[in-house]
């Protein structure tokens, strides 16, 4: 049996943002091994998310980024309470959020989001690139490529540029913050601006 440092502890509450006992709890069970524990908790936070996403968010705010003053992005997110709206930690997401949204240049906020129509194009698109395969075969493909558009260009599915090695999306980024922060949390909506994209020659 491992055992558990203060030390393994506080290094695993500056990676994940769980409080010290759930880091304590984690540790324990994946017997000192740090990554599995941050799954662990991972997991925990996506289940505490999930839990707490029909409660109403109201407050929050509107953070902005700009980018060398040619490219500026805004975005609205939500909490419950205005003391949460406060801290450092929301602050920060917010920002995290609006910077990606600047380098991302998402074009949706999330799947159900995407317009049927627009929907309907990129799947005649794909067919026509894949035209002469046998039928399953290109039904597998066609979902590839339609899950491959929502990560592109979905701001919810797209992978946190912060965190790309991970793996991590904008919605498991807010998923761990709801966890970490103990209010729902929503991304309402976001403008993204580029110097010069309204210019028609």
């Amino acid at each position: 049996m491992t055992t558990i440092s203060s030390e393994m502890i506080r290094d695993l509450r500056e990676k994940t943002g769980a409080g010290m006992l759930d880091c304590k709890k984690a540790l324990t069970e994946s017997n000192g091994d740090f990554e599995e524990a941050v799954r662990l908790l991972r997991q925990k936070g996506l289940a505490t998310a999930a839990k707490k996403a029909g409660r109403i968010a109201s407050e929050g705010s509107i953070g902005a980024y700009i980018h060398m003053g040619k490219i500026g992005a805004m975005v609205e997110v939500n909490c419950e309470t205005d003391f949460v709206a406060r801290t450092d930690a929301f602050k920060e997401l917010v920002k995290d959020i609006a910077m990606h949204v600047a380098a991302a240049q998402p074009l949706y906020l999330s799947i159900e989001n995407v317009p049927q129509n627009i929907l309907e194009q990129e799947k005649e698109i794909y067919r026509a690139q894949i035209a002469g395969k046998p039928p399953q075969v290109v039904e597998k493909i066609l979902e590839g490529k339609i899950e491959k558009f929502y990560t592109e260009n979905c701001l919810l599915q797209q992978i946190f540029i912060k965190d790309a090695e991970q793996k991590k999306r904008i919605k498991d980024l807010i998923a761990e913050s709801i966890a970490r922060l103990g209010e729902n949390l929503v991304v309402r909506r976001f403008v993204r601006f580029q110097l010069g994209d309204t210019v028609k020659e």
